[in-house]
């Protein structure tokens, strides 16, 4: 296993990124209070169109203006009012975060829907999402790529002390290499972007945003040797849909860092939040079955939830986050 630097302090924890509620207040408090070594930007879905993670996302590119339209993300001739909803709603979680955090001088870590992800869920004016066309799907990576170039950089501005991190979100993944994306009519699939051709549009946005970039996938079958070769610093995922060791060995042992999906984003039938013992140990175990000595183990894996926590209660998702951070300590002590 190689020895390098990592962008988060050993035993860190944090979040996926999206969070019960519409108060952005007490969403960066909780955050805040909850992950001080690795806090991130939370996303409140709740609050409605733009703080969904597309129109969020999608409020971030350059040149390349989105509308609602029937319920769903769409490219607009024009700027129009879903833009700006979009654009406010983040500049006041900026505004707030600036505020909360003033003098945080820690890795922060903010996320946005990547590239594939984006052209798999935003349609075309004329109908059908963007992924059935090679060129639009170009021309929407350059644009994400310079939206989140300038979204670091507001990040940076407010907290200059802090170092930020970027996440790209990537749940549509292996549905669009394995050409599982729907058509509208649900009768055909749109064609499978090659892996090549994936990794390329991905490099572009690791490439151009100038910061450490993780990929987060909490689907079945994340293509890890794919990510690994975008200059991606690190992969998030859900340990419950890990089935192969194998690839997951391969990545780690290459170098690269795991955020650790071992909580689950609601409550089981019977019972509250997992302990952060319970946490732990799920953990270690997949560390110890994968054959890594236990004095690395803190140092490259960040304690996560399997995903994000909109669906979850304000009780319950503070519960879990706290018990990730825990058990990160945990894991640094042991």
């Amino acid at each position: 296993m190689t020895d390098q630097a990592w962008q988060w302090p050993a035993g860190a924890a944090t979040g996926i990124g999206s969070l019960p509620g519409t108060d952005i207040g007490e969403a960066q408090r909780v955050v805040l209070g909850e992950l001080p070594e690795l806090p991130h930007l939370p996303e409140l879905p709740a609050r409605g169109p733009g703080a969904d993670m597309i129109g969020r996302s999608a409020g971030l590119l350059v040149e390349l203006p989105v509308e609602v339209y029937a319920g769903r993300w769409r490219v607009a001739p024009r700027p129009g009012r879903d833009l700006r909803r979009a654009r406010d709603l983040m500049e006041r979680d900026l505004d707030q975060l600036a505020e909360q955090a003033e003098g945080y001088a820690g890795p922060l870590k903010v996320q946005a829907a990547g590239p594939l992800t984006l052209a798999a869920s935003l349609e075309l004016p004329i109908g059908g999402r963007l992924l059935r066309d090679p060129g639009a799907v170009r021309d929407l990576t350059g644009s994400l790529a310079e939206g989140l170039r300038a979204h670091v950089a507001a990040v940076a501005r407010r907290l200059p002390q802090a170092s930020v991190l970027l996440q790209l979100d990537e749940p549509s993944l292996p549905t669009v290499l394995a050409g599982r994306v729907p058509t509208e009519s649900g009768l055909g699939a749109y064609r499978a972007v090659e892996s090549v051709d994936a990794a390329a549009l991905l490099r572009t946005v690791v490439e151009a945003v100038g910061v450490p970039t993780l990929v987060h996938c909490c689907a079945p079958d994340v293509p890890l040797e794919l990510i690994r070769s975008t200059g991606a610093v690190a992969v998030a995922l859900d340990l419950d849909l890990v089935t192969d060791l194998d690839p997951l060995g391969e990545a780690l042992d290459a170098g690269l860092g795991l955020l650790a999906g071992a909580a689950p984003t609601r409550p089981p039938s019977a019972g509250g939040a997992p302990t952060s013992a319970q946490i732990a140990d799920r953990v270690r175990q997949l560390w110890d079955r994968l054959g890594f000595p236990r004095r690395q183990l803190a140092e490259q894996v960040v304690v996560t939830p399997a995903c994000g926590l909109a669906g979850a209660t304000p009780q319950y998702a503070r519960a879990v986050l706290a018990a990730c951070r825990d058990a990160g300590r945990r894991l640094a002590e042991a």
